[in-house]
């Protein structure tokens, strides 16, 4: 193969490989299983993603076919326009983009279960208030400080200061002050209010972590109120006979970022359920503690086996 031939042969490879991913792209929101992999918000650059993939593909497929190539590769600039690399090489470089392509087309898309919240971990309620949902394990690593975190994020130079002076404030930081502090307070007072005077708190796709997140924050006020909640079963290898996880998904960006969000269960029939089962449950909130911190608590009283939601996953709603 020449160097005129070379470097329109590439042209061509690399055009097709766009197409490759713009198609793939396409099939994922056409068929709707997108959903499995990116949050609603991200949508609109998933669209523009798409259509530039195709553009470029175009391009350089058209590129590949011009006349002047050979112009463009004895063009005395001193460079050496060709592919690098061995045959072998460049093959390699290519199905690194190839293979992703082939198996997005050839792999059944599956939402996320519970052997995946095994090995990520499960944050109770809304997260926010505790360091850790569960004790580490081999297959589950210790869950992020954030609360260290945020108290980094809303005062740096006074955590530092507070470390060089062996203070232990920036240890007991409590989540909910940053909630106050970053002016959030008032949303989730409105939202609590109305949750309030409802005969019945129901949780939504739309709601979810926004209840979570209440419930976190003023659990007290909620006790005995009845809660209708959707989502999927889970447990600890420590939970007793009795207890369950009914638990969502939450997803900021992409599947990346996904976490697991749950609410503890307590019934007698528990043993009913198996793990991944989805269910719409209703029942009195009560507050229980796990692993020394508080949390949400079902009594079970009602509860449905259901279908997989079209949307399994839940979203932040960023209406503050």
């Amino acid at each position: 193969m020449n160097k005129h031939t070379d470097l329109g042969f590439h042209a061509y490879i690399r055009g097709i490989i766009l197409i490759g991913f713009a198609l793939l792209m396409l099939a994922f929101i056409i068929t709707g299983n997108i959903r499995y992999y990116i949050a609603p918000t991200m949508m609109p650059f998933t669209y523009f993603a798409t259509v530039v993939f195709l553009l470029l593909g175009v391009v350089q497929i058209i590129r590949s076919t011009a006349k002047n190539q050979e112009e463009e590769h004895d063009c005395e600039c001193g460079a050496d326009h060709s592919m690098p690399g061995s045959p072998a090489g460049k093959l390699l470089v290519y199905s690194i983009f190839i293979v992703p392509i082939i198996l997005g087309f050839v792999l059944p898309d599956k939402v996320l279960d519970s052997s995946v919240a095994a090995n990520r971990g499960i944050q109770y309620g809304s997260g926010i208030l505790t360091e850790q949902s569960s004790a580490p394990s081999p297959a589950q690593p210790a869950a992020t400080n954030t609360a260290r975190a945020e108290a980094f994020l809303a005062d740096p130079d006074g955590y530092y200061e507070q470390l060089e002076a062996g203070s232990t404030e920036a240890d007991e930081f409590d989540a909910r002050d940053y909630y106050v502090e970053e002016g959030f307070k008032q949303y989730y007072e409105d939202l609590a209010e109305e949750f309030h005077q409802a005969e019945t708190v129901i949780v939504t796709e739309e709601n979810y972590l926004d209840v979570m997140t209440i419930l976190d924050l003023q659990l007290q006020r909620f006790v005995g109120h009845t809660i209708e909640i959707t989502g999927f079963v889970y447990r600890e290898p420590d939970f007793a006979d009795h207890q369950f996880v009914v638990a969502r998904f939450g997803m900021t960006c992409c599947v990346a970022d996904a976490a697991v969000y749950g609410t503890m269960v307590h019934t007698d029939d528990a043993s009913q359920f198996a793990n991944d089962t989805w269910v719409t449950l209703r029942g009195v909130l009560n507050q229980t503690e796990y692993n020394g911190y508080p949390m949400p608590l079902v009594q079970l009283k009602e509860i449905e086996v259901i279908e997989e939601p079209e949307n399994p996953y839940v979203f932040p709603r960023f209406s503050f």
